[in-house]
Order: structure tokens, then sequence, then C-alpha cells
């Protein structure tokens, strides 16, 4: 009887090893499984900070190159519905971005207001017991928008117990008016209820015009 519970056990040692080996290769294929979603995770992350990055370089350089003093009200108009929006930088500054997240821009568009980025992880899932993986990058692509927030406020209408006086050019910006040849202050309603004017001859910071006027948003 002593033999044939030793036979028993000789037999049974093989199938334990191939059930222990078989549980071992399934752990590490889960780990493997785990890397690559952290590798991708990784890549989702660049891509989403690079693409933001892009549309927030248009966004804060919206008045670069602009004579705030010779604008029209039909230049203000352009100006808050964003088609005076130039792309020029952002696909620079979408390099960088990828590039302090360990990753790599590998496409770029600025068809404005939109943004398209997609991006590949520096780094790889690493060496696993799935051949190849050492040699897998992470990748993704991100869509951000740049959306107007506010509109100009309605010129305000002369009162009819005013002395006359010449009527302002349909072209003069909306709002209130300074000395001869001073171009009027400009009044913006923005989302919320919220209203402000802005000075031409006193424009202060320019990017937080920009950004009281637009905002930035991933996209689908």
């Amino acid at each position: 009887m002593g033999a044939a519970r030793s036979r028993d056990e000789g037999q049974a040692f093989p199938i334990y090893v191939v059930a222990v080996t078989g549980l071992l290769f399934a752990a590490f294929a889960f780990v493997v499984v785990g890397m690559a979603g952290a590798t991708r995770s990784d890549a989702q992350g660049a891509a989403d900070a690079a693409v933001l990055a892009a549309a927030r370089e248009v966004r804060d350089n919206a008045f670069d190159g602009i004579n705030l003093l010779t604008l029209t009200q039909d230049d203000w108009e352009q100006i808050v519905t964003g088609d005076r929006l130039v792309g020029a930088g952002a696909c620079a500054k979408a390099d960088v971005f990828a590039g302090t997240n360990d990753a790599t821009a590998v496409m770029c568009q600025a068809n404005l207001p939109e943004f398209k980025v997609s991006v590949r992880t520096n780094g790889t899932v690493g060496d696993s017991v799935i051949p190849g993986s050492e040699g897998v990058h992470g990748t993704a692509e991100a869509k951000a928008v740049i959306e107007p927030r506010c509109s100009l406020k309605p010129a305000p209408s002369p009162s009819p117990s005013a002395s006359p006086s010449p009527s302002p050019s349909p072209s003069v910006p909306p709002g209130g008016g300074g000395g001869a040849g001073t171009p009027p202050s400009v009044g913006f309603r923005c989302k919320g209820g919220a209203t402000f004017t802005f000075d031409p001859t006193k424009p202060g910071s320019l990017t937080q015009l920009a950004r009281k006027l637009f905002s930035v948003r991933l996209a689908d």
C-alpha cells in the first residue's frame, strides 16, 4: 500500500508543477497588462497636457501684433468670436509639454479653434514574459478647443435731451469715450452675466484679457 501511495504522489508531482507554472505565467501576464495600462495612461496624460498647452498658447497670445488703438467695432467683433486667432507657436508648445511628460508629439494639427495632438511615450511597457513588450510604446490622441466667453455690449443710445452732436462712426467700438482721437472703452458681457469694460489706452495685461474672453477645454 505504501508503494501505491508513493506511485500516486510521483504521478501528481508533474501535474502540480504544470499547474504552478501556469498560475505563475498568468500572474506575470496580469502584471504585463497592468504595465501596458499604466503606459497607455501616461500617454493619454501627455496628450492631454500637450493639446491644452497648444490651445492656451494661441489663446494667451490672441492680441499679439494687434494695435488696440486702431480697432474698429468690426475688428472687436472678429476678436471676441475668435476669428483673429492665429495658430503660430501652438505645435511648438505641444512638443515642449509632451517632452515634459516623457513623450513625443508625433502629430499636431491647429485647425482653429480646434487642436489635435497625438503622442507616443518615450518609455515602453518593458521586459516581460510577453515577447516584444520591451518595444511597445504607449500612444494616445487628444483634442482641445478655444471657446469665446464674451460678446460686445451694445453701444449706449444717445439721450434724447442731450445737445446735438456729431454721430459716432459705426466702426467705433461700443462703450465710453475719451477725448478727440482717443478710442472709447469697450464693454463686454460674458457667460454667467459678468460684465467688464476695457480701456485700449490703458490695456494692462493682454494675456489676462485674452483669458477673460476665451476658455480652453478638452474636446471629444
